[in-house]
């Protein structure tokens, strides 16, 4: 349940900031290329900041 809850948020992450750089300002592309790097880190640490706080929020 939390890794399909990941998986929604950091897509949905993704959608926005890239309507965001279209429409708003391209800046926004740092915060999808943020999103990317966590998710590529997290392949290889197995630890993700958004599951921390998807913990917190199940408490």
């Amino acid at each position: 349940m939390m890794d399909r809850m990941l998986r929604g948020i950091a897509g949905s992450f993704i959608l926005i900031s890239l309507a965001l750089a279209y429409y708003v300002s391209p800046t926004w592309l740092w915060f999808t290329a943020f999103v990317g790097l966590n998710l590529l880190q997290s392949a290889f640490t197995n630890w993700c900041p958004m599951m921390w706080v998807l913990r917190k929020f199940k408490r």
